[in-house]
């Protein structure tokens, strides 16, 4: 089972330019824009879960992060393995982020749609394709995601409905507990 992507790793997320393999490789498992364990709310920052399986590794990584970029704000640990690393977002995609908050994805600006690449390489069973990214298709209200959602809801989409679903703030908010107990089904 797999836990949901939040909006926060599909839209936030990569605005970071964290190597995606350096994200997968360290056992990253979701994005969030709160931690409900804190007292401490960094405003205009992600919050990125991990469970590293080579903590060893998990520390190269990190340090290499620190190296990299100067957004990072503060990493902790949580018990039994998982650790969080807080970045603080470019300010210029402010309005950005925060019409992907009203989930109204295909108004967002082009210069913050342009962090998106429109094709990305997807390898299964050590297959390598192309296809275009989930970003893309959402910025732009592609047909197949038109199509999938109308027949999945049974509704005509109109030009002012989006292609994917709202922003909720409580699946945006991290909640270490709630977590842990999805891990360990």
């Amino acid at each position: 089972m797999e836990i949901r992507k939040t909006i926060t790793s599909i839209f936030m997320i990569p605005t970071l330019k964290v190597p995606k393999d350096s994200l997968k490789n360290n056992g990253f498992i979701n994005g969030y824009l709160k931690d409900a364990d804190k007292d401490i709310q960094y405003e205009n920052a992600v919050y990125l879960l991990f469970k590293p399986v080579n903590i060893d590794k998990f520390r190269e990584f990190l340090d290499g992060e620190y190296e990299r970029t100067k957004d990072i704000i503060e990493d902790y640990d949580y018990p039994d393995g998982f650790v969080v690393v807080v970045y603080k977002l470019d300010s210029k995609f402010k309005k950005d982020f925060d019409i992907v908050k009203t989930g109204k994805y295909s108004k967002t600006s082009r210069s913050f749609q342009s962090l998106f690449p429109k094709v990305i390489k997807l390898t299964v069973n050590s297959l390598s394709r192309d296809e275009i990214s989930l970003q893309y298709r959402i910025f732009n209200r592609t047909e197949d995601l038109i199509s999938f959602w109308e027949e999945k809801l049974g509704v005509d989409f109109q030009e002012q409905h989006e292609v994917w679903h709202g922003f909720e703030e409580n699946e945006e908010i991290l909640n270490i507990t709630k977590i842990k107990e999805y891990v360990e089904q």
